[in-house]
């Protein structure tokens, strides 16, 4: 039989919470059940990081705290985690080293973020190696100041952040893992009856047979999507299934031809893997949201929704993944592309999930190039996101795969662009005009907040033009202003 609570751990203690609504936030139960008021409800939308806590879990065997946004965290997901908030962090009068520099380096003035900031660097100060300023500020991204400005927060990051951690939750790591253990081997929760529940399956089988038995179910990874139909769309949830605690979605595994995701891995679990495939693919990661979000946001969850916007699909896509979909024992796979069918429709059944991205690895004849455009460069929506793949024999293109997202209402290949990139001589930039002026048959792009239709057209043949200077070598000096290529060959 199934638990019917929720477990974590809080203050050394493990916690049972029987009495939960699907829609619950961690940052709702702090403020209004627990009365714990020192993380803060800012945006409410996980933008912020006014509402940061550190959600701390077993990876690999190891105790791992990562930062997450409570105001769209739902209570499900803290199922065999622990919970810490900024309220935790001060004993016996003695503040914690991170919240020491922050006072002694004049890192607060109004106060209303600085619980966020304490919380980011909490998780940066336990992950044992002493960041680079670089790393610090890409740390700190997710979380937003209007009176202090940045500089003293980042010379308390300094300060404390020394890549040797020794507070009370190093010393309580054995005992941590042992009632995180303790929790994970009680095996399925379920809250609630038929009508209404929370559901948190720990096994494949129960998970599949879930979704298939109530197809009406929300599906819930990190609720970076679906926290907001609560919080900002105000949706009446009734029925929620968290798929983070099945241990085989997380699992990420070489495979002969490439690379094997299992659809609930976070960004930051399959970052490093993902990365190493090609480094615009651990750019283009880097550039998702904040560590907040990609702590909790999921490789599966960011192509279940369905978003014509969402960065990683054009990615996937251009890498010429599939997706395997599975109904209770029946699984089928399918190309990445053909998953998205209109906007708001993916070719997915009542009850179906997606399992598993299956990646292949670059072939040594073919190039990878993949660019974000925004407004904002960190946190931001893209306005257009274009990834490209090219095989090449000699200095001519054999294949193209050209796909983009923010063009169209769902993220897709410009099919006329591909054909016409057969023709492409890389030593003859002449030869690529036809391929570029074919964006313009393939995509007829829409204005709104982001961009205009004229923009995102210019933009999207410019990155197809600078995918190909950038592979034909033939411009000196910097082709990119961030990212890890540099100068062009």
């Amino acid at each position: 039989m199934p638990a019917n609570a929720i477990r974590f751990l809080r203050r050394g203690q493990i916690v049972e919470y029987g009495d939960v609504a699907p829609m619950r936030t961690v940052l709702d139960y702090l403020r209004l059940e627990e009365k714990s008021r020192g993380t803060k409800e800012g945006c409410n939308e996980g933008d912020c990081g006014a509402c940061t806590v550190a959600i701390g879990s077993i990876r690999d065997g190891r105790l791992v705290y990562e930062p997450a946004n409570a105001c769209i965290l739902l209570m499900g997901h803290l199922h065999g985690k622990e919970l810490v908030t900024v309220d935790d962090l001060a004993h016996g009068g003695t503040l914690h080293p991170v919240q020491q520099a922050m006072v002694e380096l004049h890192g607060s003035q109004c106060g209303f973020c600085t619980p966020g900031f304490v919380m980011s660097l909490f998780t940066l100060y336990h992950q044992g190696r002493k960041p680079s300023r670089a790393e610090i500020n890409d740390h700190l991204a997710g979380n937003l100041c209007r009176c202090t400005g940045y500089r003293p927060i980042i010379d308390a990051a300094e300060k404390s952040c020394t890549g040797k951690p020794l507070d009370r939750w190093v010393l309580a790591t054995s005992d941590t893992l042992e009632k995180l253990g303790r929790i994970a081997m009680g095996g399925d929760v379920f809250v609630g009856n038929s009508d209404g529940f929370i559901a948190v399956p720990r096994k494949p089988d129960t998970l599949a047979r879930l979704a298939d038995d109530h197809p009406d179910a929300v599906i819930v990874a990190g609720a970076t999507d679906v926290g907001l139909w609560i919080t900002k769309q105000m949706r009446d949830i009734s029925k929620v299934i968290h798929v983070g605690s099945v241990t085989e979605l997380h699992e990420i595994s070489a495979t002969p031809e490439g690379l094997s995701i299992g659809a609930a891995a976070t960004y930051a679990e399959a970052e490093e893997a993902l990365a190493a495939i090609d480094p615009d693919v651990g750019e283009v990661l880097r550039r998702i949201g904040s560590k907040q979000v990609r702590s909790s946001g999921t490789i599966g969850g960011n192509i279940a929704n369905g978003s014509p916007i969402g960065d990683t699909p054009p990615v996937l896509i251009a890498l010429g993944a599939t997706i395997t979909l599975r109904q209770r024992d029946d699984e089928r796979v399918l190309p990445l592309e053909d998953f998205f069918i209109a906007y708001g429709k993916q070719d997915r059944l009542p009850g179906e999930l997606v399992w598993r991205i299956d990646v292949p690895r670059l072939k040594g004849n073919e190039h990878f190039r993949a660019y974000k455009i925004s407004k904002r460069f960190d946190q931001d929506i893209s306005a257009v996101m274009g990834a490209f793949k090219f095989a090449t024999d000699g200095r001519y293109v054999t294949e193209a795969c050209i796909a983009f997202g923010g063009m169209a209402a769902t993220p897709k290949c410009a099919s006329h662009a591909e054909a016409a990139a057969m023709a492409i001589d890389l030593d003859r930039p002449e030869s690529w005009s036809e391929a570029i002026a074919a964006i313009g048959q393939d995509f007829a792009p829409i204005s709104d907040m982001r961009a205009t239709a004229s923009y995102r057209l210019d933009v999207a043949k410019a990155l197809l033009r600078k995918a190909l200077t950038e592979i034909a070598g033939t411009v000196r000096g910097e082709t990119r202003v961030v990212g890890t290529r540099g100068k062009a060959a």
